[in-house]
């Protein structure tokens, strides 16, 4: 149970929520950081539940990849990025998420550009083979893309069994939905390949979801700066008022 401390909480784990001190707690005080009173009643799942999801994603993001180049696949490829993204998350969870705000929006930058750049890769890539007019091996972008369904079912199920409270589960759910549709693209993309005997049906899901990730990479990088913005007015804020 929290402790009731004026407007402050102090949580059974000791960790103190000051989103909701007000300014004359803080008056007279000088932290050398803010950072450690940014850190508030963060839940978090188990972290071996975590760490094996990371290895999973990891593990995908290097079959597909590796799947796309031998393959001929672009589509492969840019569902790799699901994986990376889904990694870095679990990462940050595991290894950033208690450094404070600053360290998570730097880890979001980071991950935000590296995506970016990866689905500009994709859509590079994919002219080429336009251009090229090169057919992928649609045998293998199906088995590797049941393969990568499997995998998102079975990270969702063992999280899902694990998760506590509805806006967990059904983050979890939504991920995996996004996941789910991704591996069911590039499948419906090697059916395509293997109907037409053309590589038109891979560039289009392709390209498709290299914007999307893309667009995605675009609203994580606002996201992140605007919380860089927001600590940097709350520090400026606190020392006005010591």
């Amino acid at each position: 149970h929290a402790i009731d401390n004026g407007d402050a909480e102090i949580a059974d784990s000791g960790v103190i929520d000051v989103r909701h001190i007000s300014g004359e707690d803080m008056a007279g005080v000088v932290p050398v950081s803010v950072e450690p009173l940014r850190i508030a009643a963060i839940p978090v799942r188990s972290g071996g539940k975590d760490r094996i999801a990371l290895l999973i994603n990891l593990a995908m993001f290097g079959v597909e990849i590796g799947a796309g180049v031998r393959s001929g696949s672009v589509s492969l490829l840019a569902d790799s990025l699901d994986f990376f993204g889904d990694a870095a998350n679990y990462g940050v969870s595991l290894f950033v998420l208690g450094l404070g705000v600053v360290m998570r929006a730097r880890a979001s930058l980071a991950k935000a550009l590296t995506m970016g750049l990866f689905g500009v890769f994709i859509l590079v890539v994919a002219i080429g083979n336009f251009v090229d007019g090169s057919v992928p091996h649609a045998s293998t972008m199906g088995v590797v893309g049941v393969i990568a369904l499997l995998a998102n079912i079975g990270v969702a199920a063992m999280l899902y069994a694990y998760g506590e409270g509805d806006s967990n589960m059904r983050s979890v759910w939504l991920c995996s939905r996004n996941d789910a549709l991704g591996n069911l693209a590039v499948m419906l993309a090697a059916l395509g390949v293997f109907g037409t005997g053309a590589g038109w049906p891979d560039l289009i899901v392709a390209t498709i979801m290299a914007l999307l990730s893309i667009s995605a990479a675009v609203q994580i990088t606002r996201h992140a700066l605007e919380e860089l913005r927001s600590e940097r007015m709350a520090v400026s804020d606190v020392e006005r008022r010591a």
